[in-house]
């Protein structure tokens, strides 16, 4: 094992070592603590969130990791188990799920050696074993769905070490901080309900393993020219592009995780992926990764991504139902994903991780900006690894909304036209682009601006040359009026304010 690359990438982020050439927890005490929790409570003592911090803290020790665990965290576990959960739940949690996690990280190094083994001969050509995807390498990693499961619960009893993630930019990956603000944000409830999808997954996973596997890909537009990668597009590329425009499908209710077709739907991410998800976050990126938990995965090693790089993750499967956005985000359930499988064993749900500038105010509007957030929108969309490219992927199209334009103050009707065309230029070229308005008042019209573009015969030239015209007289003041009313003078005037 000591030969492989791609493990000794990653084994320094990894509580695992290697004794006589095989994976092994690396201390005795460590297996005996894991033996007793999964005989179950009588052996182990482990029958409430206090015993449960208890032994979270001595498992750490026994792995000699040096950070210590905050005391908010340990008190957040003992109080979401011990007094958030009804007696019932919290017995039945203690004495099935916990022993079943307990061998689960039993198995967790044999599980990865299996992984490492199996990955060399999984596609012809191609690295997938898990390693660290750093910043400009493009790459694919394969995971089974019971390797990630070994993962998340290595990241539930906060078994990584955290030393070097920062200094590498890599999020954090243990749930101290997800349990601790559970003390910090006190009656804040969309932390107890995060955490009840996180347990509600251990609970489902615990009395059966899913069988199928998720891969995460980083994605590259590369700075210069490339023998087989399509390079980071300037001005020019853009602004003489012939390429027709896609067709858009308006929706101004429903979600895009419940989209009932195969689109690859769009994260709409910090460059950090997962955002705060492990933290006090819950927005767009966060409830995502808390209904598809699978996806927290991905931040053991992806590290945050640069200009040029996007995140897409095919076959994380969905587990919770759940209602509210930001404060108002609660759990209500079990949730059955009856997605396909492709021939990777991947359930057929493709998620893209694009990040968008942060509050950019005016400077949206600059040549640059609009550059970067038209590249990294096509970086999210193209067809980058050949494991992609499955028999119906002409069929796929993109779902997406207001990507960049909540928290991070995007405009809404200008992101929804980069988006546009991201989607339609014809390396990219997905056959359509469903646009979720969430509601969004200044985007009642994007369906009559679009159909109106159309019927113009635009194309992406056309439409970028002409958004770089909007742009420019926004920066000089030279017009107050919103891009759709700009752009068709008929449109409502309610779309005028300038944001």
């Amino acid at each position: 094992m000591e030969k492989r690359e791609d493990l000794m990438s990653i084994l320094p982020y990894l509580p695992l070592g290697i004794q006589s050439s095989s994976l092994s927890w690396p201390f005795p005490h460590v297996v005996e603590v894991l033996e007793a929790m999964s005989k179950g409570p009588s052996h182990s003592r482990l029958d409430s969130g206090e015993a449960l911090s208890d032994a979270i803290s001595a498992m750490r020790q026994a792995l000699s990791l040096t950070t210590p665990v905050s005391p908010s965290a340990l008190q957040g576990y003992a109080l979401f188990f011990d007094e958030r959960m009804s007696r019932e739940e919290s017995n039945s949690w203690f004495d099935n799920t916990i022993p079943a996690m307990a061998c689960l990280l039993l198995r967790f190094p044999s599980l990865l050696e299996l992984h490492y083994l199996n990955s060399d001969n999984l596609i012809d050509g191609t690295q997938t074993g898990l390693r660290l995807l750093r910043p400009q390498e493009a790459g694919i990693v394969f995971l089974s769905q019971e390797l990630i499961g070994a993962l998340l619960t290595c990241s539930f009893f906060c078994l990584f070490p955290v030393t070097n993630r920062g200094s590498n930019r890599l999020p954090i990956i243990n749930f101290d901080k997800l349990f601790g603000n559970l003390i910090n944000t006190k009656k804040d409830e969309k932390q107890e309900h995060k955490i009840r999808c996180i347990v509600h997954y251990f609970e489902r996973v615990s009395s059966g393993l899913p069988p199928g596997f998720v891969s995460f890909e980083r994605k590259v537009l590369p700075f210069e020219n490339h023998p087989v990668h399509v390079t980071y597009p300037d001005t020019d590329f853009w602004s003489k592009s012939t390429s027709t425009l896609c067709a858009v499908e308006v929706h101004n209710s429903g979600l895009i995780e419940d989209q009932r077709g195969e689109a690859l739907e769009v994260d709409f991410a910090n460059k950090y992926l997962g955002g705060g998800v492990l933290r006090k976050g819950c927005v767009q990126e966060e409830i995502r990764f808390m209904i598809n938990p699978e996806l927290i995965g991905g931040m053991l090693f992806l590290p945050a991504m640069d200009v040029n790089e996007t995140i897409e993750i095919v076959g994380a499967e969905r587990f919770s139902h759940y209602i509210g956005y930001s404060s108002s985000f609660r759990f209500i359930g079990d949730y059955i994903d009856t997605r396909e499988r492709d021939i990777f064993g991947r359930r057929k749900t493709r998620i893209t991780a694009i990040d968008a500038l942060r509050r950019p105010g005016t400077s949206q509007y600059k040549s640059d900006c609009l550059l970067r957030e038209t590249n990294k929108a096509f970086c999210g969309f193209l067809h980058f690894c050949k494991a992609q490219n499955i028999d119906d992927e002409d069929r796929v199209g993109v779902a997406t909304g207001n990507w960049g334009c909540g928290a991070y103050g995007g405009d809404p009707e200008l992101k929804s036209m980069l988006q546009w065309l991201a989607a339609s230029e014809y390396q990219a070229k997905r056959p359509f682009m469903s646009y979720y308005t969430f509601g969004f008042e200044s985007l009642h019209n994007l369906n009559q601006v679009i159909e109106w573009i159309l019927s113009n015969e635009w194309t992406v030239g056309d439409l970028w040359n002409k958004l770089v015209e909007y742009s420019n007289q926004r920066l000089t003041r030279e017009t107050k009026l919103g891009l759709f009313c700009w752009l068709i003078p008929t449109v409502s005037a309610s779309s005028s304010t300038v944001r």
